[in-house]
């Protein structure tokens, strides 16, 4: 096994070496990134000199008590300066944008979590380096390892060339790891609008049935009508959030970054009112267990992309998964524990089941995926 961080990563985090920085520190971007990376530097007794944006998003806007600037006018300011990218894309002309500006600044792109507290900072890693080596140890081949080492490096440097090698082929995913051809049944937590339904369709050749669950009332009805428009009779779609059991959930705050959810008991559930990604506001929706939803019925593929539940989600297909050791793609990108306790979650199911860790291109280090391919 290496040793943490790799040999090429700092030996201290971001947070340590913006403090010993005597440049101005400039943010890219507006929205909940913006907020937590200002509230995490304003934590530590730092503060940020400016805001900037794309040329085409500056038409006068403020954030935080202040006007937006555009990239030209941080330049006329500023003879050097710091940037903090404080949002995510996954758009090849705004990686590309990204790679060009940090070969000209100094830039990082600081890891806040989509959910919860705290940030993946020296502190937070070494308190929990014994659970990432064993996660690490639990990957089943080198790929996902150097994956892994390079995610930590830049969760803990910022630094976007660490996200460059965390990269993965979408094809050799379906060829080498997954196996398509045998996914007739398939449950998708966190179905969005239909995107992954649609990327079910195109590469898994013998579908016979898809369990489609989502909690955002407005996602769902677009899901809901993608489905009816192209008559797919064998897709059944649920207006749910995916739990360990069932009740209904509170989304307290809403957004791409930063949903937070409330337990509350089965009788005080009154309507599946929507939540979930993109919802501004507080609204709740009813939460089901894949297992009650499935009634010991077989499934062969479940993807969890569920907004930092999917510890829950996972343990309320317990059932499920015994029986039958379906397939699983699960997202780590939510909270800061996911690059481990999700991947030792699953180890936990059992010795027949290899892991491996994959990364579509973007950042910050947002679809990073466990892949966990059964042998039974």
């Amino acid at each position: 096994m290496s040793d943490f961080p790799t040999a090429d990563a700092p030996v201290t985090d971001l947070w340590t070496r913006l403090a010993a920085a005597d440049k101005p520190l400039v943010l890219y971007g507006m929205g909940d990134g913006a907020d937590k990376i200002t509230d995490e530097l304003a934590r530590r007794g730092l503060s940020v000199a400016d805001y900037f944006a794309s040329d085409s998003f500056v038409r006068g806007q403020f954030f935080r008590g202040r006007r937006v600037m555009t990239l030209s006018e941080i330049r006329e300011k500023y003879a050097s300066f710091i940037v903090l990218v404080a949002f995510a894309s996954s758009r090849p002309e705004v990686i590309e944008q990204i790679r060009a500006l940090d070969r000209t600044c100094e830039l990082y792109l600081p890891d806040v979590p989509v959910i919860g507290e705290g940030v993946f900072d020296a502190r937070y890693y070494e308190k929990n380096l014994s659970f990432l080596k064993e996660a690490r140890e639990a990957l089943f081949d080198e790929e996902s390892r150097l994956l892994f080492d390079n995610v930590i490096a830049f969760k803990l440097s910022g630094r976007f060339l660490f996200l460059e090698r965390a990269v993965s082929d979408k094809n050799e995913i379906l060829t080498r790891v997954l196996r398509p051809e045998r996914y007739c049944v398939c449950a998708d937590l966190g179905a969005y609008t239909g995107d992954s339904v649609r990327e079910f369709l195109r590469c898994f050749p013998h579908l016979s049935r898809i369990l489609a669950l989502e909690p955002d009332i407005r996602n769902f009805k677009k899901l809901t009508r993608y489905v009816e428009e192209n008559e797919l009779s064998f897709v059944e779609p649920y207006n749910l959030a995916a739990g360990a059991e069932n009740g209904e959930m509170l989304f307290l705050a809403g957004g791409n970054r930063g949903a937070r959810t409330e337990r509350r008991s089965e009788d005080k559930a009154e309507k599946e009112t929507g939540g979930g990604r993109r919802i501004k506001g507080n609204s709740s929706v009813r939460v089901c267990t894949l297992d009650s939803l499935l009634l010991g019925e077989q499934v062969d593929f479940i993807k969890y992309d569920v907004e930092g539940n999917e510890y829950e989600a996972l343990q309320g297909s317990l059932s499920t998964i015994r029986k039958y050791a379906p397939d699983l793609l699960v997202s780590l990108y939510h909270r800061n524990e996911d690059l481990f306790r999700l991947i030792l979650l699953v180890k936990s199911f059992g010795k027949h089941y290899r892991l491996y860790l994959r990364r579509f291109a973007g950042f910050p280090a947002w679809d990073l995926n466990l892949y966990a391919v059964s042998e039974r």
